[in-house]
């Protein structure tokens, strides 16, 4: 299995996760300790890019909607970057793509 690796760098006012490999229940431990950490340097706005992401499962999915949440509750943008067909068949079989802020690319947040 191809573990999760983050890589997080600053796009204008935004702070953008790229993430690769698997966001599943030990990967989304990993994003969630990155998201806490990045929460401490009130960015205006986190972008999570999943183009990366081979794989998502259940609990990747909850990491995810919960950080979405936490962002909203301190009026901070959160959005995702769209990642390949069978990432974003979870989010449609669950309807989070209709609940969840998807942009086109990490500067558009800044625009």
């Amino acid at each position: 299995m191809a573990q999760l690796s983050l890589e997080t760098s600053t796009v204008g006012a935004a702070v953008v996760i790229a993430v690769r490999g698997e966001l599943d229940l030990a990967g989304a431990a990993v994003l969630e300790a990155e998201l806490e950490r990045l929460e401490a340097d009130a960015p205006a706005a986190v972008v999570v890019d999943l183009r990366g992401l081979a794989f998502i499962d259940s609990s990747g999915l909850r990491a995810i909607a919960i950080a979405a949440q936490r962002a909203q509750g301190r009026n901070r943008r959160f959005a995702l970057v769209p990642g390949a067909a069978q990432v974003m068949r979870v989010f449609e079989l669950t309807r989070m793509d209709e609940r969840l802020e998807f942009v086109d690319g990490p500067d558009e947040v800044n625009g």
